[in-house]
């Protein structure tokens, strides 16, 4: 073998490399293609060619004169003394098997898209004292000195590994993952000096599973400076791993190694051969190409590495699909209230396929939780008496549990109040109660030791259905997500029959493997008045279910789908659909606000404009993007990553002057409209009265008319934009007792024009004269793009000047949601600040509130962060609203053309309304 001195001299680290090798079976690369990485003078690649006959095997380095030597050393092994080829027993010489290519890591296999099996490395990771020097160009015209360190030292990769000198094979890793085959295996030779444990981790947080095959101890070359390591230490905790000769088994640091070594001293360091293959490579590889399409930045965040493999099962798919997701579409697609359609799709494949209940899609409402669920339908029926599984009470309103209404409401004196009974979960106690109260509504879990079998259920059925009662029955403690899910006597008997147009099932997702906070419930009926009811009140009591946690649960769905095949058994006959038996209807409150109010663009096409969801067909930002992949991907968040409290009340400072003190109290729902229905009850507890400005959004309005409270519309003018003024408001407020004032702001509702800091002081000023409550909403501010003049707020300094002389009743709270601030499109986050104590504990009496999940925090936080930087998400919120007022400029010239009355009329409707 020929050496020049340009060249990585053979020595412990290759050869205990090809040991390494040797610890495969023999058939590790038989008919395989392979590629080694830093090939030197190609001893290796040549010796993985004779002894396990490969396909192909090319030897790569980024030394051109490393690829000369090595077709040198190729040729005088080829041929024998007299010059003859050598044949090998398949009749091919080393040159049919063996090519060598002057290439940065793996870029001459992914230019000429060649896909490889087996990838071997022996690559440097020390890091070099002087990065700057990797930055010269390469060419055989470099002086030896320098060629000679390419084999020795790596520069800076970029990669989080690059602090242990790793970062030169974490990038090899990584372009691997590109180009190796869905069953290849790379094999790489580490030395120990960072720690094994960090070693491994390089691999593992990248989706493989690693097997050491070979470790031995080194001594450390002589010219390898370490001065890089000891620096590291210096700024770090971690302690790197070397030892004093190679019969030392007490590990030392760097700083200490390179005392000793200067000393005169000999040091060592582990050196060990790892063999990596992907656990879910086709999912690994689809995340990567996410990362390399412009998100290369939050590579060091991802973490693939799971002591579990059923949470690695559902994690890594679920990254995967939100990568493509994210990659694939510019903006998030628009989801009706009632649950995304592929979702919901795939909750009936599995209810099909794994119960064989003949279940489709329109017969599924997705909600944001459990607690949800239930008490939007308590609120749908408004029954007098309902009696619900005393587990299932804990997050339903007080009121509703501390009344004594139910005298009344047999004498006919009650029309408004909802009684719940708590009730003992098992079944014939539930039945008894049930048979003695009469209640119009039931929701019951079921006891373990009765889930078995359905009987349970089927006497529940009948004593609900005798009196005319709904039955809400929840099955979530008992409902499996597996691929051999326990049996469950409610789904055995929705196999054989349709469920009684009374009844509907309702079941909270919670039982994932890796968020244990993380839920979706949905409600199965077959009757479909009620499920267009449901689908309704979802939208209108708590806005829209978090299409990130349907992708989360519809990914373990799709999981358990994808190897099964449809109809493979034949599904049992059901018997016909039980008669219809006379029941509650709904809430005449409900029946007016369902039946008048326009919600949804519904799935069977209805030819509705939505004027407030074009919010959803804005491009999200990468920036976005990045931040939502990061929060999936990382692990073992801290509390104060996901602490979004004092980054939001920095926003509200910093945008509207809000004053924030320590008795300031901030909450946080998915939708702010789930936080204005909170709002508005605590107003009816209150006793006062809701008034809106005229214009003001319709499904506001429709929140307080569905939960019965009082309303007033304020007149406003539409020739001054439909802007709240103090004469008007004042009018109004001296006619009422205990009013609530909302206003949308600084957005006005339609027109889009602002109020100054100036009209502000003027309204919150005549609010404070009566005593009113205000409800300040910015929900729908932050793209403005008519605010020339505008000075922006200071409700600070608006409400000192106030506060001496106004009613003590009277209080501001700030209503907001940031999707529009940050950009977030489909990822939806409110905020409610309160001042007032009372309004505090009156609030905290709803608790059935549904709360953004701790990526949801994650992402916001960051977002946050990056929205106080110069340029980044703040130029991209000014070309959206270039885009916006373009759309505004189309939309006008086409509804104010007298070519489209029709149009004309329905744009005048959306503003009245």
């Amino acid at each position: 073998m020929m050496v020049i001195p340009s060249i990585f001299m053979p020595e412990d680290w290759s050869f205990t490399f090809y040991e390494g090798l040797n610890r495969h079976p023999d058939s590790i690369f038989k008919e395989m293609t392979v590629a080694e990485l830093g090939c030197g003078n190609g001893w290796i690649t040549i010796a993985i060619a004779e002894k396990w006959l490969p396909a192909k095997v090319y030897g790569l380095d980024i030394n051109p004169r490393a690829v000369k030597v090595s077709c040198i050393n190729l040729y005088m092994n080829a041929f024998d003394e007299k010059g003859q080829p050598i044949y090998d027993a398949e009749k091919k010489t080393l040159l049919d098997r063996v090519e060598f290519h002057e290439s940065d890591l793996l870029s001459y296999c992914r230019e000429h898209d060649i896909k490889l099996e087996r990838i071997v490395g022996c690559i440097p990771q020390i890091l070099n004292p002087n990065p700057e020097a990797m930055s010269k160009m390469i060419t055989e015209n470099a002086s030896e000195e320098f060629l000679h360190s390419l084999s020795n030292y790596c520069a800076l990769q970029g990669f989080l590994e690059d602090q242990f000198g790793l970062g030169l094979i974490a990038r090899a890793v990584e372009e691997g993952i590109a180009i190796i085959k869905p069953t290849g295996i790379l094999i790489f030779n580490m030395g120990g000096r960072p720690g094994q444990g960090v070693c491994r981790r390089l691999f593992e947080r990248r989706g493989f599973r690693v097997t050491r095959l070979w470790q031995t101890k080194v001594l450390q070359a002589g010219d390898t400076d370490i001065s890089a390591l000891v620096e590291i230490e210096k700024n770090s905790p971690h302690r790197f791993e070397f030892f004093m000769g190679l019969s030392g088994d007490q590990p030392i640091c760097a700083r200490t190694a390179w005392a000793y070594g200067k000393a005169g001293g000999r040091i060592s360091h582990g050196l060990s051969v790892y063999s990596c293959q992907l656990r879910q490579p086709n999912q690994v590889k689809v995340i990567f190409e996410f990362l390399r399409s412009g998100f290369q930045e939050i590579s060091s965040s991802l973490d693939l590495s799971f002591e579990d493999d059923l949470v690695a099962d559902e994690k890594i798919p679920f990254l995967a699909y939100l990568s493509s997701v994210l990659k694939e579409n510019s903006c998030f697609p628009y989801e009706p209230p009632a649950g995304c359609k592929r979702f919901r799709n795939l909750i009936a494949g599995f209810m099909k396929t794994y119960h064989h209940i003949p279940l489709t899609s329109d017969k599924v409402v997705v909600f944001p939780s459990r607690t949800v669920a239930i008490e939007n339908a308590l609120r749908l029926f408004s029954p007098h008496l309902a009696i619900v599984d005393e587990h299932l009470t804990r997050n339903l309103p007080r009121k509703w549990l501390t009344s004594l209404a139910i005298e009344t409401a047999e004498n006919g004196l009650s029309d408004d109040v909802v009684t719940v009974i708590e009730a003992p979960r098992q079944s014939d106690l539930m039945i008894e109660l049930i048979k003695r109260l009469k209640p119009q509504v039931v929701v019951t879990g079921i006891a373990h030791f009765e889930a078995v079998t359905s009987s349970a259920f089927v006497q529940l059925l009948d004593a609900t259905g005798g009196i005319g009662s709904r039955l809400f029955l929840d099955i979530s403690d008992h409902f499996e997500l597996s691929s051999l899910p326990g049996t469950i006597g409610v789904l055995k008997y929705l196999s054989g029959t349709p469920l009684p147009s009374h009844a509907a099932i309702v079941c909270g997702l919670v039982k994932n493997q890796v968020y244990s906070d993380l839920e979706v419930a949905f409600v199965i009926s077959e009757e479909e008045a009620i499920l267009k009811a449901l689908s309704k009140t979802v939208e209108i009591l708590d806005g829209n279910t978090s299409l990130i946690s349907q992708y989360y649960y519809g990914c373990i769905f799709h999981e358990l789908l994808s190897f099964q095949l449809t109809d493979r058994h034949p599904h049992l006959e059901r018997s016909e659909k039980s008669k219809s038996v006379e029941v509650i209807g709904f809430a005449t409150s409900a029946i007016s606000v369902l039946s008048n109010a326009e919600l949804s663009i519904s799935d069977d096409g209805y030819p509705l404009v939505r004027m407030d969801v074009d919010q959803w067909f804005l491009p999200v930002p990468s920036t976005v993007k990045a931040s939502i992949f990061e929060s999936f991907a990382r692990q073992n968040m801290t509390e104060s990553e996901i602490d979004v409290t004092p980054c939001i009340k920095q926003f509200v400072q910093t945008e509207y002057g809000f004053p924030t003190d320590s008795g300031t109290e901030f909450i946080f729902s998915d939708c702010s409209q789930a936080l204005f229905s909170k709002l508005v009850l605590c107003c009816i507890q209150e006793g006062g009265t809701m008034c809106f400005p005229a214009g003001s959004n319709g499904n506001y309005v429709s929140v307080a008319k569905f939960l019965k409270a009082n309303t007033v519309h304020i007149p406003t003018n539409s020739e001054r934009g439909f802007k709240l003024t103090e004469d008007i408001l004042i009018k109004v407020l001296e006619t009422m007792k205990k009013p609530w004032v909302y206003i949308s702001g600084p957005t006005i509702n339609p027109t889009g024009l602002l109020y100054s800091n100036q009209e502000m002081e003027n309204i919150l000023s005549a609010c404070a004269r009566f005593g009113a409550r205000v409800v300040i909403d910015t929900s729908f501010s932050g793209l403005e793009f008519e605010y020339e003049g505008w000075g922006g707020w200071n409700l600070g300094s608006c409400l000192s000047k106030i506060s001496s002389s106004g009613n003590p009743s009277f209080c501001v709270s700030l209503l907001g949601g940031l999707s529009l601030k940050l950009l977030s499109g489909a990822l939806k986050f409110a905020f409610l600040a309160l001042n007032e104590p009372i309004l505090i504990e009156a609030f905290h009496s709803f608790p059935g509130l549904s709360k953004p999940h701790c990526t949801d925090k994650y992402i916001i936080k960051k977002l946050l962060s990056l929205r106080e930087q110069k340029g980044g998400l703040l130029d991209v919120a000014m070309e959206q609203i270039r885009i916006l007022e373009n759309r505004a400029k189309c939309l006008k010239e086409v509804t104010f053309s007298p070519l489209h009355p029709e149009v004309f009329a329905l744009v005048v409707f959306v503003i009245e309304y």
